[in-house]
């Protein structure tokens, strides 16, 4: 299932919801559907640049690796590797429409 993040201040950005979960776990907001506000925009940005930063500390978890896996060979060509794709990678287009959306005093929305 997809989940589309939507702001005035950016493009939309639509991400698998297993992947959003982690973000919006962070920010205590329901996966399904929800809002940040401007007034939590400072909180939400700070937390999740601090979960960047404490996942480059440390390898790519199982889960991670677990959804390249899913993805990545769902043809079952035993000779592709799977790329791993960091927390960081993830998360970083989220955390650019929430630094946008501060500078312009935006709400980002999703699952409306």
């Amino acid at each position: 299932m997809l989940i589309t993040f939507k702001s005035k201040a950016a493009a939309e950005i639509v991400m698998y919801k297993e992947h959003a979960r982690r973000i919006l776990d962070l920010l205590h907001k329901d996966v399904e559907q929800g809002i940040i506000t401007t007034a939590e925009l400072p909180a939400a940005i700070a937390s999740i640049e601090a979960a960047i930063a404490e996942s480059k500390i440390h390898s790519v978890s199982t889960e991670v690796a677990h959804d390249v896996n899913t993805h990545q060979n769902e043809n079952d060509d035993e000779h592709e590797k799977p790329a791993t794709v960091s927390f960081a990678t993830r998360a970083f287009p989220l955390l650019d429409m929430l630094q946008a959306a501060q500078k312009m005093q935006k709400d980002v929305v999703w699952g409306v």
